[in-house]
């Protein structure tokens, strides 16, 4: 491959991206009505670890955190964001993010495109403690947007129960202790609002 095809497929790949920003996710930004997109979302998440990385269980490559939480979610340009308490949509989440990451990280030239792709399925398999900080921070932000939400917060909408909420945000505990107390108080908070349906005692942390 030539320096200027290369240069060309990973100019095409960062075009390709920018329709992150038309993807729409469930929670709503903090102060309006409207939903946020999945680029931004990428973007605070990354923030998230940044600014709260002294608070993982183990030791990490913040670097390579920021760069998880930024390749992590690329395959929704062709999957869609999957509700995360869509029982149906959630059946078929994992073959069409796995076809999107085909295409997706196709474009860029293959030791980039494999790298890249490499770094998605580590985030994935939580396997690391990288992929564990990513997901527990992940799972925190849109706690923390939907507690801001209140009534609008798409918990509400969909009826979701407390149990539900606190199960979908478990493995928080397996990045980080103390982020997994601030999204279990977050939830409770809710629940207390009477935003959040109870589903009997919560499950033990």
């Amino acid at each position: 491959m030539s320096s200027e095809e290369r240069l060309q497929r990973q100019l095409d790949f960062l075009l390709e991206i920018d329709r992150l920003k038309q993807v729409e996710r469930q929670t709503r930004i903090v102060g309006n009505h409207r939903r946020e997109n999945t680029a931004e979302h990428s973007w605070h998440l990354a923030l998230f670890a940044l600014v709260l990385g002294e608070w993982t269980d183990e030791p990490v490559d913040l670097l390579k955190v920021l760069t998880l939480c930024l390749v992590h979610d690329l395959v929704e340009i062709d999957a869609g964001d999957t509700f995360a308490y869509d029982q149906v949509a959630s059946v078929t989440k994992a073959d069409r993010e796995q076809l999107a990451a085909e295409r997706l990280f196709g474009i860029l030239p293959p030791d980039q495109g494999a790298e890249l792709r490499s770094l998605w399925v580590e985030y994935e398999a939580m396997g690391t403690p990288e992929s564990r900080f990513a997901n527990a921070v992940d799972r925190l932000q849109p706690v923390l947007l939907n507690h801001a939400a209140r009534s609008e917060s798409p918990w509400v909408h969909h009826a979701l129960t407390r149990g539900q909420v606190l199960a979908r945000n478990a493995p928080i505990a397996s990045g980080s202790q103390v982020l997994w107390e601030v999204a279990r108080r977050h939830i409770h908070d809710v629940h207390e609002q009477g935003l959040l349906l109870d589903d009997g005692p919560p499950p033990e942390s």
